[in-house]
């Protein structure tokens, strides 16, 4: 199975605080999806971390080619 895009991981947190507003779901459930909605942001939050330091790097490789 292939791993999600940051896009596709901030649609499912988004689904998941729909499902956090649903009057209708139980306890346990709220819980199952508030485990899963915060394993979803810190997944996220590691593609981010990514994507920062590539362009850390860029930057640094672009900047000694200018040089």
């Amino acid at each position: 199975m292939k791993q999600a895009t940051f896009e596709e991981k901030l649609e499912l947190g988004k689904e998941c605080i729909e499902q956090l507003m649903n009057p209708e779901i139980t306890l346990e459930e709220s819980i199952a999806i508030y485990k899963k909605g915060l394993q979803i942001i810190k997944e996220a939050q590691e593609m981010l971390e990514e994507a920062k330091l590539k362009v850390e790097e860029i930057n640094k490789e672009m900047s000694g080619v200018e040089s």
